[in-house]
């Protein structure tokens, strides 16, 4: 039996993407890898941040993940395509916390997976977590 997690009350949804599933995702018991699920978040996290003027600038400032979570309720299997919705919370002076939840395309409303991850604003070159930008946390809000 799967642990379900609550999704904060205080939570916006930010971003959906849908991604293909991908025959070289599967293992050897035919069904997507575990750690494909993180990669699928991965992507939509980043998409996001992307679209709203994050950088990939080494020299600059932005998020980095310090904590990882997925519960995995149903299994995935080739071919097909899953939407992964991205909700934000809990936005504190560096840190925020993003939730996801994985659905199929052909049966939505069926959650495969769920899970987030905690990010902290970090300065780059300095190695250090500094205050997150007013610009984006108020896209947390």
């Amino acid at each position: 039996m799967a642990l379900r997690f609550e999704l904060p009350a205080a939570k916006k949804l930010v971003h959906e993407l849908v991604v293909p599933l991908r025959w070289g995702d599967m293992d050897a018991m035919r069904h997507i890898n575990n750690t494909l699920y993180f990669r699928y978040m991965e992507i939509v996290r980043l998409d996001w941040i992307f679209k709203v003027g994050g950088s990939t600038d080494l020299a600059g400032q932005g998020p980095v993940i310090v904590n990882a979570f997925c519960n995995f309720l149903r299994q995935l299997e080739f071919p097909g395509e899953v939407r992964v919705t991205m909700y934000v919370a809990e936005p504190g002076r560096s840190s925020f916390d993003s939730y996801h939840t994985i659905e199929r395309t052909d049966a939505p409303g069926v959650v495969y997976a769920e899970g987030g991850a905690r990010a902290v604003w970090t300065d780059y070159a300095a190695r250090k977590s500094v205050p997150m930008p007013d610009g984006f946390r108020a896209l947390l809000s």
